[in-house]
């Protein structure tokens, strides 16, 4: 809809200039945006300002000037008011709004899609976790921002990527490996004493029933460090294809696994020291080396090889994220926990470091869900083994549940995830209330088929029925999903689609409670019935980002 007024505000540029008013070589850009309050009209623009202070005229004197300029659009445009400095507001006509409808159900689930991303390549990695332990409903979380993020930036017109980086390397590996060879050797009779730091949840004790399986008791035959990189490897592998089932049962699935192992594999982690050393971005202190990090936007420099000789995470990250670039990828977006917030300025450090723009990395971070279930808060510890898995809240609860509840705050908000209200078949229940609306949808069309409803080409159809407040105020909503998109798009903040569905789901129940769409009036019931087409469009559309069924009927 901003289209429009944009395509009516340089054509009144452009007459201004023929006619010798401006003189503008080109017109610059300029926004159009929806006011705060309902009192500054439905849209307004800075247009006059930004001329203004190339012209060294008042922007009030261009404001006039361009208003003066709008002739021919009395059918879209009811008033138009210049205010404070040289704002332009314009207020539309409700004919504005019901020749968007007829673009809405044309479109069907190709409304909303925008070219803003140009095709972009942007890579997102997200979850990421360590294959230490199966994924918690806190690596959900961060699972369904990726990939609900993802998908916004497909609408808007990115060609994206999406991607799991493993950290299949370091001390956690070796201590789940420790973890599984100490339950091995318990269950086959040996007096080991369990780790305190080790990961003591029950997968650990099936991992290693699954080796003696295998295996039998060869390992009690070998010394520890012999066993060890066995035990690492399968006890990993078991855990990441216990991920990935997850995933793909979450309606999650990767264009890429990443395995930070193979980085150093590769020879590309001695690569990217040996080529930040030779620039000088990188000195020895203590028997360490440094990234001079702080040379970069860091506060302090980081080390990237200790003294011991072993190599930091910060040492493969950059490697990692070279390669990023490397693929082609112009936006880099990570999706990562809270307990990283201090991570990110050693990341864009090091991108900066490495003659990349840092503008172009972005970080998304998630904070914990409390998990709850009868007001009492569920404990989510991996090491511990106290913790509700991923795939147990999804049986209990449903996909479609634990996707919509994961999204309805921002990432950097803690969540508050009830399990009794994620189950009830109420109005309470904020993905049923969604859904149900979409399946009432569903059946007052499928009422109009049984009635023989004939709707003509949604062209020709009169739309002037449509008075209602209530009703304008629906349609104005279904109109601005584009608009959402590129919000959300460019804002990085996938959680307004929840709002947005919640907002337009709520008016439409109300709606469905005080009047009838199909009555007496055939062309008040057409019209009533594009409407609600219409609606179902954007519901079924902004469902299917979020990852979450469209139920026909509930």
């Amino acid at each position: 809809m901003r289209e429009v007024l944009q395509n009516i505000l340089r054509s009144a540029l452009n007459k201004a200039r023929d006619s010798g008013d401006i003189e503008l070589s080109e017109v610059p850009s300029f926004t159009v945006e929806k006011p705060r309050e309902a009192r500054f009209g439905d849209f307004y623009t800075n247009l006059a300002m930004v001329i203004a202070s190339r012209l060294t005229r008042k922007p009030r004197d261009v404001a006039n000037l361009i208003k003066n300029n709008i002739n021919g659009y009395s059918n879209l445009i009811s008033k138009i008011e210049i205010a404070g400095p040289g704002f332009i507001n314009f207020f539309m006509t409700p004919d504005f709004w019901l020749e968007g409808l007829r673009d809405v159900v044309s479109k069907d689930s190709g409304y909303g899609s925008l070219g803003i991303g140009r095709n972009e390549k942007v890579l997102v990695e997200f979850v990421s976790a360590n294959p230490t332990g199966p994924l918690h409903v806190g690596h959900g979380r961060g699972a369904v921002i990726g990939d609900v993020l993802s998908n916004i930036l497909k609408k808007a017109g990115y060609d994206v990527d999406k991607e799991y980086y493993i950290n299949d390397v370091g001390l956690q590996m070796e201590t789940l490996g420790i973890s599984t060879l100490i339950r091995y050797k318990q269950i086959l009779g040996e007096n080991a004493e369990f780790p305190e730091n080790g990961y003591k949840g029950d997968y650990i004790n099936d991992i290693a029933r699954d080796i003696i399986l295998k295996k039998g008791n060869y390992f009690l035959q070998t010394t520890d460090k012999e066993s060890l990189p066995f035990f690492i490897d399968f006890s990993a592998g078991v855990i990441l294809n216990g991920i990935k089932k997850d995933l793909e049962n979450f309606g999650i699935v990767f264009n890429r696994w990443y395995s930070e192992k193979s980085l150093y594999e590769k020879g590309m982690v001695d690569e990217i020291i040996k080529w930040l050393k030779e620039r000088e971005f990188i000195y020895e202190k203590d028997s360490a080396l440094w990234l001079k990090a702080s040379a970069f936007g860091d506060e302090k420099d980081r080390v990237v090889r200790r003294g011991t000789g072993y190599y930091t995470y910060l040492a493969s990250d950059i490697a990692y994220h070279k390669e990023k670039y490397e693929r082609g990828f112009k936006k880099v977006i990570n999706v990562w926990g809270a307990d990283h917030h201090g991570y990110i300025p050693r990341i864009r450090s090091a991108i900066k470091a490495l003659g990349f723009d840092n503008k172009t990395f972005s970080v998304l971070l998630v904070q914990l869900v409390n998990l709850k279930r009868g007001g009492e808060v569920i404990s989510m510890s991996t090491r511990s083994g106290e913790f509700t898995e991923l795939s147990h809240v999804v049986k209990e609860v449903g996909k479609d549940a634990v996707r919509f509840f994961c999204m309805m705050r921002s990432s950097d908000s803690h969540l508050d995830f009830d399990l009794n209200l994620a189950k009830e078949q109420s109005s309470e229940n904020p993905v049923y209330y969604v859904q149900y609306a979409h399946a009432r949808i569903c059946n007052i069309l499928k009422q109009a088929e049984v009635c023989k409803i004939k709707i003509p080409d949604v062209l020709s159809i009169n739309l002037q029925p449509l008075k209602l407040s209530e009703e304008l105020s629906i349609i104005k909503k279904i109109l601005i999903f584009p608009e959402l998109i590129e919000k959300m798009a460019v804002s990085l903040e996938p959680h307004l689609i929840t709002h947005y569905l919640l907002d337009l789901s709520g008016d439409f129940h109300s709606y469905y409670n005080k009047y009838r769409v199909i009555s007496d009036d055939n062309d008040l019931t057409i019209a009533r019935l594009i409407m609600v087409k219409a609606l179902g469009v954007v519901i079924k559309n902004s469902l299917n980002i979020l990852g979450v069924t469209a139920p026909e009927e509930m």
